[in-house]
C-alpha cells in the first residue's frame, strides 16, 4: 500500500493561508469567540510569547520555556478558544518596546491575574505596585510587603512562577546577599533587565 502526499494533490498557497487566518481572526473577534489572543515578539532578552484575554495580559513567556506547553496550559486553565491575533496585543508590544528603549518605567496595560491565586497573587500584586523601576528588593522584604514576613520561601515561589514577568517585575527581587538569584527567563535575562533599569 502506498501513501499519497496530500501537499502534492492540494498545493498550499501561503498568501491564501494568511488571508484565511486574517478572516478567522476578524470573525472570532467580531463574534466574541476569542478568549485568548497571542503573538511572539522580539526583545532585548530574546523572543517573548505574549498572551492576553479580554481582561488583560495573562502570560509572558521566554524563549527558554516550552511554547507549545505554555499554550496548552493556557488552553487548559483558561480557555481553548485561542488564536494568534497580533493586533490585540499591539498596546503591550508598544509599551515593551518603549521599556527596552529606556523610555518607559511603568506599564499601564490591564492585567489578567487568572494564573495566580492566593498568596502568590498577593505577592505579585505588591511587587507590581511597591517595587519601582531601578529598585531592588529581597525576597524577605517582599514577604513583609505581602503581609507575611516569615513566608520568604513562598514569596520566592511566587516570583519563580510569575506568569507575567517583565511587566510584573520579579527581576527586581534579588537574594538578601545581593546575588541575582533564579529567574524564569534565566540569569542572563535577569541581569540584562536589572542593568537596563540601572542605566535608565
Amino acid at each position: 500500500m502506498t501513501s499519497t502526499d496530500l501537499a502534492d494533490l492540494y498545493p498550499v498557497d501561503a498568501d491564501h493561508l494568511q488571508r484565511l487566518h486574517t478572516r478567522l481572526e476578524r470573525d472570532a473577534q467580531a463574534g466574541d469567540l476569542l478568549d485568548i489572543a497571542y503573538r511572539t515578539v522580539d526583545s532585548a532578552v530574546g523572543p517573548l510569547l505574549l498572551a492576553a484575554t479580554p481582561l488583560g495580559l495573562v502570560r509572558v513567556a521566554f524563549a527558554n520555556e516550552d511554547r507549545d506547553g505554555v499554550l496548552l496550559t493556557l488552553s487548559k486553565r483558561i480557555s481553548p478558544r485561542m488564536l494568534e491575533a497580533p493586533t490585540r496585543l499591539d498596546p503591550i508590544v508598544r509599551q515593551l518596546d518603549e521599556y527596552f528603549d529606556g523610555r518607559r518605567h511603568t506599564f499601564d496595560v490591564p492585567l489578567d491575574w487568572s494564573l495566580s491565586q492566593g498568596f502568590r497573587r498577593t505577592v505579585l500584586e505588591h511587587l507590581n505596585t511597591d517595587v519601582g523601576y531601578g529598585v531592588t528588593a529581597s525576597y524577605a522584604a517582599l514577604a513583609r510587603l505581602a503581609g507575611s514576613p516569615k513566608a520568604v520561601r513562598a514569596a520566592g515561589t511566587a516570583c519563580a512562577t510569575n506568569p507575567i514577568p517583565i511587566v510584573v517585575p520579579c527581576h527586581r527581587v534579588i537574594r538578601s546577599d545581593g546575588a541575582v538569584g533564579a529567574y524564569r527567563g534565566g540569569p542572563v535575562a535577569k541581569r540584562m533587565l536589572l542593568d537596563l533599569e540601572r542605566e535608565g
